[in-house]
């Protein structure tokens, strides 16, 4: 009888441990999300210093904000599953669903808006040229009249310049814009247009230093934003996070790592909401 009763005790002392261990193993330290699920985050696998897969992962501006915004919606850096988001399909993704957000380089635009939602703005950048170092025909947007002028399909850098500043550019679009800089370095273009934060970022580049400069032109303010599906609940937590990351300096520091290198001058962190015309 004694022996039955210890075993009796034991079986019971056996069974709270292996239901405590259950319990303990439903807390993740990292957010409510659990380890075994992840958040898709549609990023550019294409621009130095804001969205770039390289061999030892992803790195750049938007990656870093992307990241800390997941961090703050509860998911640790391992359980990002990143995408790439091309300037033309960008709408596309969120509709379907494929990604949560995106974050890669995306300007908040009156059109882009009837299809989806935008949290932020997290930056403001402006419309610039990318040319030769040596070429100084460039001087103005006027003078991109007559000259070969890319930008990527879907992207609207190179339409501004047509229809407002150079209505005589020649147009060209290519699918990226490392393939726009290979023409611009052997001369198939004139000049590369999209924003000041992603010319720089590409001029950088050791391989490129001294070969392309920056013409200097604000042409328009390019408000970043982070795309959300249209009606999404995540807006309202990612422009949280937006704030909190400006507020404990985490935001300057990332521009200051990715952007710094480039000389880069960067506006203010933008308020939530604020969107420059």
């Amino acid at each position: 009888m004694k022996l039955r009763k210890v075993t009796a005790a034991s079986a019971t002392v056996f069974a709270l441990a292996l239901t405590a261990t259950a319990c303990g193993g439903d807390n993740n330290e990292g957010g409510g999300a659990g380890d075994s699920k992840t958040i898709t985050v549609g990023i550019k696998f294409d621009q130095p210093g804001l969205g770039q897969k390289t061999p030892q992962g992803y790195a750049g501006f938007d990656v870093d904000v992307a990241t800390y915004v997941a961090k703050k919606l509860g998911y640790n850096a391992d359980q990002i599953e990143w995408k790439e988001a091309k300037s033309a399909d960008r709408e596309t993704m969120l509709q379907r669903g494929d990604v949560d957000f995106i974050a890669a380089t995306y300007s908040i635009t009156p059109e882009r808006q009837e299809k989806v939602d935008f949290a932020g703005p997290y930056l403001l950048a402006h419309q610039d040229v990318l040319v030769r170092a040596d070429d100084n025909s460039i001087k103005s947007p006027a003078d991109l009249n007559n000259k070969k002028l890319c930008s990527v399909t879907g992207s609207t850098s190179a339409q501004n310049v047509k229809e407002k500043l150079a209505p005589k550019a020649d147009l060209q679009q290519y699918p990226t814009y490392s393939a726009c800089l290979s023409g611009l370095q052997n001369k198939a273009i004139d000049a590369l247009t999209t924003d000041d934060s992603i010319l720089a970022g590409y001029a950088a580049q050791a391989q490129f230093k001294g070969k392309f400069k920056l013409g200097g032109f604000k042409m328009t303010n390019e408000n970043y934003g982070i795309g959300v599906k249209k009606g999404s609940d995540l807006k309202a937590d990612i422009d949280k996070a937006l704030e909190a990351m400006v507020a404990d300096g985490a935001w300057q520091k990332a521009v200051d790592k990715n952007l710094g290198p480039a000389n880069y001058k960067n506006e203010p962190a933008p308020k939530i909401g604020d969107i420059k015309s």
